[in-house]
């Protein structure tokens, strides 16, 4: 049985409707704190320029599923409203409609079809495909790297059965990124706890270095410490910092997560464990993550895979 999931994301920013404009005032299009989002559809202008790109697309998808309550979300769309990884701001809406004979794209909208059936989820008033069928479909499209950022996600959030997605992709008649599918499902994991070290996985095994322990506990100095990634057998410890964990929004709160990420390397550090970092942006270039593993000396077992690493950070589906 599919995954229902209890809710969706709302939009992180409010949405009028010109139809609801009050009638004092100047319209919309005239009104410079507002912007529009989609035809007859305006945004706060400082909540849009306040918000990160992928929220932005959040925006988007909630802008044309007024205009559009019938339509049934996909792909990125469907991501973004259950709070899975998207990259950067997706270039277009997807919706998927079985009973088209092909896809076809109009504008910034993307209208799917399959031979492969979606089971249809109905959330919030919103329609969208199932969770695997996200999975499924993203992990055809986006470079693997990202496509394992979304699969990890839905195991993990979602507690989706990795051995029935894997049923389920051999069963697609669809052929179309098989085998890029197949690899992201069977190297998909719930250990993993962010987009950064989903990516990162990837990038490790791509360079050539042996396979990591992933959340390895340490007690170290009466406390209890876990890894993103470790090689017990070297003592080396690699950290991957999520892209929003430092937030600047609380200054406070930032500062002390950098101390206290201090604290724990000091302490892992004094009992023999090198330590290697890098941060979401180090993992899409490689060059960083690479650069730090080597500096703590870890090594490769295997050549590395050139092609697979090039595309890590190029996601041509994203603005």
């Amino acid at each position: 049985m599919d995954v229902v999931p209890r809710s969706l994301r709302a939009s992180p920013a409010p949405l009028l409707m010109t139809s609801d404009a009050p009638r004092s005032g100047p319209p919309p299009w005239r009104d410079d704190s507002l912007r529009r989002v989609r035809s007859g559809i305006y945004t706060l202008r400082a909540a849009w320029d306040a918000l990160p790109p992928w929220d932005r697309y959040l925006v988007r998808v909630h802008a044309f599923a007024l205009t559009r309550p019938d339509a049934m979300f996909s792909h990125e769309s469907a991501a973004s409203l259950l709070g899975l990884p998207t990259f950067g701001h997706p270039r277009t809406i997807h919706i998927f409609d079985a009973r088209r004979s092909r896809s076809v794209s109009y504008g910034d909208v993307t209208v799917h079809t399959s031979a492969d059936v979606r089971s249809a989820r109905k959330v919030a008033g919103i329609r969208i495909t199932s969770v695997e069928d996200v999975v499924i479909d993203l992990a055809r499209v986006l470079p693997p790297a990202l496509g394992l950022a979304v699969a990890d996600a839905a195991l993990r959030a979602f507690a989706v059965d990795g051995e029935r997605l894997l049923d389920r992709a051999a069963a697609q008649r669809n052929g179309s990124g098989l085998r890029r599918l197949l690899w992201t499902l069977t190297n998909a994991t719930p250990l993993a706890e962010s987009p950064g070290e989903s990516i990162s996985r990837a990038v490790i095994g791509w360079c050539g270095f042996p396979s990591p322990v992933l959340q390895m506990e340490h007690q170290v100095d009466g406390r209890l410490f876990r890894s993103d990634f470790c090689w017990p057998e070297e003592r080396i410890i690699g950290e991957s910092d999520g892209w929003l964990k430092y937030s600047n929004e609380d200054a406070a709160a930032a500062a002390e997560t950098v101390r206290a990420e201090k604290r724990r390397e000091d302490a892992l550090r004094r009992h023999g464990w090198r330590i290697a970092r890098w941060d979401y942006a180090g993992a899409l270039g490689v060059d960083l993550l690479l650069s730090a593993l080597t500096s703590a000396g870890l090594r490769t077992v295997r050549r590395p895979q050139t092609a697979a690493l090039t595309s890590v950070g190029r996601n041509i589906r994203s603005m």
